[in-house]
């Protein structure tokens, strides 16, 4: 770590109010970039997924609770691993009291994975967690959101934020890392099974007039400004403004 520079408080002034011109550019820049989100096009989804729940089978338009809008975190937790990410895990702790907030503002919040949902209601009762949390077990929507890739998707290449993966390529920069390996093993599976079968992600849709639409989908790095209820509305499709 570098040592701190000792200075006069006039030296720490002209600093700060050279930073602070910093902020403001990054503050303009940030209220483009959500206006620049919110213009996206929305997707009308063809496709009929169904979810397991804990209050049984759900389609995505379900998952609304009622509500126009819906986010869901895609926590990484494989069918065959004991636990999930503890990295994922760590950032849904952070949900709990920002959903009602979200709710209040016609948007449902959720946790999704590829797990069977026996294992995410133990994870979930463990965790304390609140909010709903359904498994993409039984469905395509994980390999279809690219979230979860399958043997052949593998092998042959598959997207993940928005650029095709050469997973040879990724599993070989783990190679010998004994950090990866300890991790894969605490959840039950080895680093090919953690760092190739599924990834982070965060998505956002809305409902109008019965149709569900994709607006939004980041994916890992960019998902750790993803705590704050402002900064998960301003990924909501019209910003938890349409009621």
């Amino acid at each position: 770590m570098t040592e701190p520079k000792v200075g006069t408080q006039e030296e720490w002034l002209t600093a700060r109010k050279a930073l602070l011109e910093r902020e403001r550019e990054l503050g303009r820049l940030e209220s483009e970039i959500v206006e620049q989100r919110r213009a996206l096009p929305w997707v009308p989804v063809e496709k009929e997924y169904t979810f397991d729940t804990e209050d049984g089978t759900k389609t995505l338009a379900e998952l609304f609770e009622g509500r126009s809008e819906l986010l869901a975190y895609h926590v990484m937790f494989g069918p065959d691993w004991t636990a999930p990410c503890p990295g994922c895990s760590g950032l849904a702790d952070h949900f709990n009291p920002t959903v009602p907030k979200l709710n209040e503002r016609d948007v449902t919040m959720i946790c999704m994975s590829h797990a069977p949902i026996e294992k995410l209601s133990a994870h979930k009762q463990r965790k304390g967690w609140t909010f709903p949390y359904v498994s993409t077990y039984n469905s395509d929507f994980g390999y279809d959101f690219h979230l979860s890739f399958s043997p052949e998707q593998r092998r042959e290449g598959a997207e993940y934020n928005f650029e095709k993966v050469d997973f040879e390529k990724t599993l070989a920069g783990f190679e010998g890392d004994e950090g990866m390996a300890e991790i894969a093993a605490s959840l039950g599976t080895d680093v090919a099974g953690y760092a190739t079968t599924e990834g982070p992600g965060f998505l956002a849709f809305a409902l109008r007039n019965g149709v569900v639409h994709h607006t939004y989908t980041a994916y890992a790095p960019e998902l750790n400004v993803l705590v704050f209820s402002q900064q998960l509305l301003e990924r909501a499709p019209t910003g938890g403004s349409s009621s």
